[in-house]
């Protein structure tokens, strides 16, 4: 979390539900991202499904921030965990691309896993991507 986040989330015992991974900007990492997403998920009792749509927008997201990421950088992901939502911040030093292709099959894929997706650049060489999944209350009957 940097100075300019918001304030952080703390649950009643004063312990802040967040966690952030630093890792080169090389596709060979996304599994680690992958395995912490599915782990996180569980802890909110995310169901089998929503577990695998956020296994699958996180690594999307990636894959379209990778892209564009300046070579022998990192790729940083924030994941923080409020009641019965979890927000996923993934982000890249670019080469000068600061939005993401929203017409792109990728940006699709992101908006119909993920409740809320959005492309965050606060300067031309540095893109987020920030994508909100809340846990589903109804149960198949």
């Amino acid at each position: 979390m940097t100075e300019e986040t918001e304030t952080p989330a703390v649950d009643l015992t004063g312990i802040r539900d967040a966690v952030s991974v630093r890792l080169p900007a090389v596709s060979a990492y996304l599994s680690v991202l992958r395995t912490a997403t599915a782990g996180l998920a569980a802890r909110l009792d995310f169901t089998l499904d929503q577990i695998e749509d956020l296994r699958i927008a996180v690594d999307e997201a990636c894959a379209m921030l990778l892209r564009h990421a300046v070579p022998g950088t990192d790729l940083l992901a924030e994941f923080e965990l409020t009641g019965q939502e979890m927000t996923v911040r993934v982000e890249v030093n670019t080469l000068g691309v600061s939005s993401p292709n929203r017409e792109d099959f990728a940006w699709m894929v992101l908006t119909a896993l993920a409740d809320d997706v959005d492309a965050i650049s606060d300067h031309a060489d540095h893109l987020a991507i920030v994508l909100r999944k809340r846990r589903s209350t109804a149960r198949p009957s």
